[in-house]
């Protein structure tokens, strides 16, 4: 009897070993995320995906879940909508934004620098500084949450951004999360976005499919961006290993960006924002 329990407790191991080998495996991977050695560079959501797909749960609490994988939305509470040119922050007489922030004392040093840095991607080039928060009503809470996530656009008052350590602390995930910070929705989200790329609905997890949907957004009179660092990549959400997003003009654009922002998305924020009359800000 002893050796039947021995051996059933054998099998019962080897199947989960098994069982993990083929969830982490490069094949498979999280939902929607391939190993960047099979695929090429990674994109900043695909980091994302693999960040919450695993370590947080859709639903954040009781009261707020997730929509396209990492914008926190609020149930029981009206939600305005953010796309474009409404929830802004607040721009000064002397013509920039400020964002105040408060960050975690449970980051490191070298995490404090990277959420910085990440801030940096943001200000070089547009009208955006981030600012430690001192007596401002409106303030973003940097935390170390569960996942990579951001409410869209300003909120009013302490909106949370959660940057999760280590898995969301790479500088293009946390300039992505600011992004929509500052009213961003992902780029594929745009409302003429079948013009540019071709959604491979088959090929995605069925219960990930509204992560494709579209919205009526301000364009703000901008090229689509297939670089944009709001962009999900080419096999976001893939349930077979097959691209999800494919570009209409060339299979060869890459699409979205690891680490920064591309020319055009900082024209969106200085646009977005009205800063200056000139698109070279």
């Amino acid at each position: 009897m002893d050796r039947i329990i021995l051996l059933c407790m054998v099998s019962t191991c080897l199947s989960a070993v098994h069982t993990q080998k083929f969830l982490f495996s490069p094949k498979w991977g999280p939902i929607g995320y391939k190993e960047r050695e099979e695929h090429g560079d990674g994109t900043a959501m695909d980091e994302i995906i693999k960040a919450n797909e695993f370590q947080a749960s859709r639903i954040i609490d009781g009261t707020t879940s997730l929509r396209e994988g990492d914008i926190a939305v609020s149930a029981g509470r009206r939600n305005k909508v953010c796309f474009a040119r409404s929830c802004l922050w607040s721009k000064s007489v002397d013509g920039h934004v400020y964002v105040a922030y408060r960050l975690s004392p449970e980051y490191s040093e070298m995490e404090t620098k990277l959420i910085k840095k990440g801030m940096e991607n943001i200000e070089e080039g547009t009208c955006v500084r981030f600012v430690p928060r001192t007596h401002q009503r409106d303030y973003i809470d940097i935390q170390p949450k569960s996942g990579c996530w951001s409410y869209l656009g300003a909120r009013g008052g302490r909106q949370t951004v959660s940057l999760q350590s280590p898995d969301c602390l790479q500088v293009g995930v946390i300039s992505h999360e600011f992004m929509h910070a500052l009213g961003f929705v992902h780029e594929q989200s745009r409302f003429d976005r079948d013009n540019y790329v071709t959604i491979m609905w088959p090929s995605i997890w069925r219960d990930r499919l509204r992560n494709f949907e579209k919205f009526k957004t301000d364009n703000l009179d901008l090229p689509y961006d297939y670089g944009s660092i709001m962009h999900f990549g080419m096999y976001a959400y893939s349930q077979d290993g097959e691209p999800t997003i494919v570009p209409k003009n060339s299979k060869n654009i890459k699409l979205g960006q690891a680490s920064t922002l591309s020319h055009i998305d900082k024209l969106k924020i200085n646009r977005l924002y009205k800063c200056g009359t000139k698109d070279d800000y």
